[in-house]
């Protein structure tokens, strides 16, 4: 009996269909009839052009394979690797200066810079936590991670360590001190906080203070003994919760129980790198989830310490402003939507030749469905956009096939021309070198440029397989194309008038439990003049918001760029200079001799335990993003971005010789038993070692270094896919 019902010469799984039909559809004015007919046409017009651009990116890396082949490393000969690159279309005509068009942007987007989340939406529970990360608790922040220390007197306790308390205390008042001083003494000294004449009040023992800034002070909230005190700092909210009733506010002398810091201002629901959906079934789970974020129904149950704990969507946060009217904050963080990119097809849905399509169409047309049920009410973008993020593009032809798409959606849907706002990421080397080009294709619509330094690097090893053996891991790290590739993103994003209007986003810290590292460290990022940056966690989310009150990015930005206007009088200081595409292009080759046998050896262990350690929770279970114990056993952040590196890594070293096919096969054996190790605590972990003729894990992490070498752009998503669905068919 076919799973399958047709609709408009299309065979939608029905599963699928039910979905759309009595769910995403509903509250809408868009009849089923029409919504497929739409779609038929779509993917009529649109498939073939997909098609095309698949085979471009095959031919243009069969040509730069032979180039290789022929010539060995860029730095052997830059300037015809550049002309070469010109001639067979991989390199584009810059166009001249514009600055983008796009309108309707929400201030998250245009003004207020912060923390970015990035969070699977087939995890419910996940998807509300990042979607509610928008506030966070600066004292949980400080009281639970490594920022204060875990050893000796302030080592963390089943019951409230005072002394770890009082350091909490202590931080949140040089953080005080930093962002909002007094003008007399420092808020250590408080004993209370208080609103007069809508004015701030800190009282200490010879009197009372005010803010240096008054303006900083922008709101209040009194009930009963409670006593809400809202603060601003370059766009951003820091409420001071006075409580002297609650456990902590009757330790602290001035009763503040809690500094609640507007942390994650956006956050990408992603239906991509960070998710293993694989068949309708897994589409529908994650098309369900985000339209219960986008109309707001969206509710989870789960157990935590022995007690049921529901979750649902943050309310907005209401105030007495200074000014006499109400103010009111959301509650929630700007969502946005990635999209599976260009490469993967879908059998959810099959074309009118019974071929499946590709499965960005159907990502396009269903999540802008789904996002259409919170448009009427504002419930998310308050200026009535959609925001879709666009991962793995290969240059502007593929940035404006994206557009075309959206173009298509918004005319199925009836949604006003440039609806759809389009997030590009930088993170394929096509992309990288002519990103100019790619913000131009995109300029009506485009809302985010931010690079992917894990893909990114995935991406040059691949487009450089023939130039000869790569850098380990840890050197690629330092060379001097990632800081040319990350200042390229920033300056060209500048220069096409990025500031002010869209975001520029850096990538991802990936070691979670490691905050104070990152507190010590990712101010880097909006000091490089990025409006946000990824954190793998509402709290580390709370930690980084930080940076960005220490730190105006906008006049970071105007560091780096100089804003030209016709209106000037004199010549403005030179903007900062534009890294060459000589820089991009410069990762050397390995001199194999450089390294011992145990150091290759060594190496290959530490990929090969990732990409395993990754693999098996993708194939056996189903995550496609979570934190997974390296060699070290440091818990590290991984999706397939991470696997993408490891598996172009070991395949880079096969096809060059530095390790056989077999060392390949031994160490994954090896790092099985290590893995399964790592793991023995799970009830529902199935070992790989001992049988890994039989083991789906096994096999495809084995596949994805032995055949990384032919796979498409070095993608894991092929490889995975099919063993995933292997996985589920035998379950």
């Amino acid at each position: 009996m076919s799973s399958y019902e047709n609709r408009s010469g299309l065979k939608i799984e029905k599963e699928l269909l039910g979905f759309v039909e009595n769910q995403a559809l509903k509250g809408t004015d868009i009849k089923a009839d029409s919504f497929w007919s739409g779609f038929a046409n779509m993917v009529k017009i649109a498939m073939p052009r997909n098609v095309v651009l698949l085979a471009k990116r095959d031919e243009l890396q069969s040509k730069i394979d032979d180039w290789h082949k022929e010539n060995g490393a860029v730095a052997d000969d830059y300037q015809a690797y550049e002309g070469f690159l010109k001639e067979i279309g991989y390199l584009v005509d810059e166009p001249a200066d514009f600055e983008i068009s796009s309108k309707n942007l929400d201030e998250e987007i245009s003004n207020i810079c912060g923390p970015q989340l990035v969070v699977p939406v087939s995890n419910a529970r996940f998807a509300l936590n990042a979607a509610n990360a928008r506030w966070g608790s600066l004292y949980d922040a400080f009281y639970g991670t490594d920022v204060i220390s875990k050893t000796g007197e302030l080592a963390p306790a089943k019951q409230y360590n005072v002394k770890r308390g009082d350091a909490v205390f202590a931080k949140a008042s040089e953080f005080l001190d930093t962002v909002f001083p007094l003008v007399n003494g420092s808020h250590a000294d408080v004993l209370a906080y208080f609103v007069e004449n809508n004015e701030l009040l800190a009282g200490e023992k010879d009197g009372a203070s005010k803010l240096k800034d008054e303006g900083q002070f922008v709101g209040y909230l009194i009930e009963g003994d409670k006593q809400r005190l809202l603060l601003k700092n370059n766009s951003l909210h820091v409420e001071l919760l006075i409580d002297r009733e609650s456990q902590i506010g009757a330790v602290h002398k001035a009763g503040l129980a809690d500094i609640i810091v507007e942390s994650a201002i956006s956050t990408i629901q992603d239906c991509e790198d960070s998710v293993a959906a694989v068949d309708a079934s897994d589409k529908v789970a994650v098309y369900k989830n985000w339209l219960g974020l986008m109309d707001g129904t969206l509710k989870e149950s789960f157990e935590k310490g022995g007690k049921i704990i529901n979750r649902q969507l943050s309310e907005d946060r209401k105030y007495q402003g200074v000014n006499g009217h109400e103010l009111v904050l959301k509650g929630q963080a700007l969502l946005l939507v990635r999209n599976v990119g260009h490469l993967m097809s879908t059998d959810a849905i099959l074309d009118q030749n019974g071929a499946p399509i590709g499965e960005g169409l159907m990502d396009a047309l269903i999540t802008t469905l789904c996002a259409m049920s919170g448009l009427k009410d504002k419930l998310n973008s308050k200026t009535g956009s959609i925001y879709i993020v666009k991962p793995k593009m290969h240059g502007p032809d593929e940035v404006e096939f994206a557009c075309d798409i959206f173009s298509m959606v918004e005319d199925i849907l009836s949604l006003p021309k440039n609806t759809i706002k389009i997030g590009i990421m930088d993170e394929e080397r096509r992309t990288s070198a002519n990103l100019k080009a790619c913000i131009y294709a995109a300029r009506e619509r485009l809302f985010f440029i931010n690079t992917g330094f894990l893909d990114r690097t995935g991406d040059e090893i691949h487009t450089s397989m023939q130039a000869g053996p790569v850098l380990r891991k840890d050197e690629i790290k330092s060379e001097k194309w990632i800081k040319a590739y990350e200042d390229r993103n920033v300056l060209i994003g500048l220069n096409c008038g990025l500031s002010g209007k869209a975001q520029i986003g850096k990538g991802m810290w990936a070691i979670p439990d490691n905050m104070a590292e990152m507190l010590a460290t990712k101010a880097m990022h909006p000091n490089m003049g990025a409006n946000c940056a990824w954190v793998p966690s509402p709290t580390a989310a709370t930690l980084h918001a930080l940076h960005y009150h220490e730190i105006d990015v906008f006049e970071a930005q105007k560091r780096r760029h100089i804003f030209l206007s016709p209106l000037l009088a004199t010549t403005p200081p030179p903007n900062e200079k534009t890294p060459s595409l000589s820089e991009l292009f410069s990762m050397p080759v390995l001199d194999v001799n450089s390294l011992s046998k145990q150091e290759i050896m060594r190496e290959l262990e530490n990929n090969a335990q990732g990409i395993l350690g990754y693999v098996v929770r993708w194939i056996d279970n189903g995550v496609g993003c979570s934190k997974v114990p390296d060699i070290n056993n440091v818990g590290l952040m991984e999706d397939r971005a991470t696997c993408r590196i490891s598996s172009q890594a070991i395949a880079n070293w096969l096809e060059h010789g530095v390790v056989s096919q077999d060392e390949v096969r031994a160490i994954f054996e090896k790092m099985a038993k290590i893995v399964d190790e790592q793991n023995k605590g799970d009830a529902q972990y199935v070992p790989m070692a001992g049988d890994f003729e039989n083991s789906i894990a096994f096999d495809a992490a084995l596949r994805l270094a032995i055949e990384g070498a032919v796979q498409p752009s070095g993608y894991t998503e092929p490889i995975l896919h099919e063993m995933r669905a292997k996985k589920k068919a035998l379950s």
